[in-house]
């Protein structure tokens, strides 16, 4: 029996939410069929014959990219059952449900597609379940079967300081989140819970990769140290197989400061750069999105990676409900201050909180100030400023970042013009723009980027790839 894979769309990466459930698919005696839409065109002749398609939703942009080509499968004669599964599946399960998917996992859920895949197959599919199912379980991972994907030199690539660029391999070593942060779209499905991939996994999975071409490899956890100990035992086995393979990972400022001897050692072991999700210089933002550090902890941490020789890629949600002129004025002035201009995509000062279903947001104490209704087809809540000359900078911004995208524009010069439009509106003669000397830092090609709203130039950058071949 044959069963289609699909991932919509997952920032760069050569999906491990497709090369696992393959792996389990093709160990069982199915026929499996991977397609990356953020690569490959969206072929439905591809699916002939298939009678399951699992469509993977790791991202906001992918979910809405997944809904245009859920009618071209319905629409085959083999008539195939829809799987959505991933973060946001659970979530917005009675919108997909409503496109025509008959089943809806989120979590860990390898075991459900496995499981429905052999029930149609066995022709038992009447009795599986066809209830939304979030699994927590606890799965024996096996090593992702990958070659059915595209070529990993297709991906996002790493660019170094000196301008060479590499080919990344991406792996997974947890999945999930022991945190609780209010604007976080794993806490809805995880609620706090992590699982972790055996060690053997991520060092098979790393080894495959390499040999397929990674120069250098990106831990793609949510947060590296959510397990301090199984993030060690595979950096040591990773760096004492492949001494001269760098690599990166997403980890918390709250982690970063209370793991400094840890992180010394990852130091020695070739970490590149830390990503970490800052998302807001104010601390009354912070508190509200319940991240866990304040501004102080955020430059403290910047101060302890520089001291070790990680950079450090900060990530934020400059706009909220909370957002204010001023605020922002001050992101932008702390960005030149920390001699973080190079280090922060465009795109991220762009960004615009997200609200799906299930967010812990919605209960705010001051929602009645600004949240709309929920858009399904937008799948999230609709929120509007209460002061609307935010949403109006929000928006001339993300103009400005589109511009930039498209002209290729120096970053320098580019920060320079977000500068001006945040100021433009001062009534006095606007700040002076004191640019220091930066260093290039390492950076991947496409930006790290979550919880928020996609721009429409991250939309329509892969809009191209679901228009349908018949």
């Amino acid at each position: 029996m044959k069963v289609v894979l699909i991932s919509p769309y997952e920032i760069g990466r050569q999906p491990f939410s497709l090369a696992q459930p393959a792996a389990w698919l093709k160990r069982d005696g199915f026929e499996v069929e991977c397609i990356d839409l953020s690569l490959e065109p969206f072929d439905v002749t591809r699916m002939a014959g298939a009678r399951l398609v699992a469509i993977h939703l790791a991202m906001h942009a992918g979910a809405r990219l997944a809904s245009e080509i859920i009618p071209s499968i319905l629409a085959l004669d083999s008539q195939p059952e829809i799987c959505a599964y991933g973060l946001y599946a659970p979530v917005n399960d009675e919108y997909f449900r409503s496109l025509g998917c008959g089943y809806v996992f989120g979590g860990e859920s390898e075991s459900d597609i496995l499981s429905l895949s052999r029930a149609l197959r066995d022709g038992t599919s009447s009795d599986h379940s066809r209830k939304t199912r979030i699994s927590m379980d606890k799965l024996a991972f096996v090593e992702p079967f990958r070659a059915g994907l595209p070529a990993l030199e297709q991906y996002s690539r790493l660019t170094l300081e000196n301008g060479q660029e590499q080919t990344v391999g991406f792996v997974e070593a947890s999945r999930g989140c022991k945190h609780l942060c209010r604007h976080c779209p794993i806490v809805p499905v995880y609620s706090g819970t992590f699982r972790v991939v055996s060690a053997d996994v991520v060092l098979s999975d790393i080894r495959q990769q390499i040999m397929a071409g990674a120069e250098h490899i990106s831990f793609g956890d949510p947060d590296f140290l959510n397990g301090p100990g199984h993030a060690r035992r595979v950096v040591e086995r990773f760096r004492s197989e492949f001494p001269n393979t760098t690599w990166d990972a997403t980890i918390k400022i709250e982690h970063i400061l209370q793991h400094e001897k840890l992180l010394e050692d990852f130091s020695r072991n070739g970490c590149l750069f830390i990503t970490t999700a800052v998302e807001s210089v104010e601390d009354e933002v912070l508190e509200k999105l319940d991240k866990g550090h304040t501004a102080q902890d955020f430059r403290q941490a910047l101060r302890l990676l520089r001291r070790l020789g990680i950079t450090m890629i900060p990530t934020f949600v400059p706009f909220t409900p909370w957002t204010t002129l001023n605020g922002y004025r001050r992101l932008l002035r702390e960005i030149v201050d920390l001699q973080l201009v190079n280090s922060v995509p465009l795109v991220q000062l762009s960004i615009r909180l997200l609200l799906p279903q299930g967010s812990p947001l919605l209960n705010a104490d001051d929602v009645d100030a600004w949240l709309g209704e929920f858009n399904p087809k937008m799948l999230g809540y609709t929120w509007t400023h209460p002061d609307p000359r935010v949403d109006e900078l929000q928006k001339a911004i993300q103009d400005w970042a589109m511009t930039v995208e498209n002209q290729n524009l120096e970053r320098q010069k580019a920060f320079k013009g977000i500068w001006s439009i945040a100021h433009q509106d001062v009534k006095t003669s606007m700040p002076e723009l004191v640019q220091y000397p930066e260093r290039n830092v390492p950076q991947m090609s496409e930006p790290w980027y979550c919880c928020a709203e996609p721009t429409e130039s991250q939309r329509l950058l892969h809009t191209a790839a679901v228009q349908p071949i018949i």
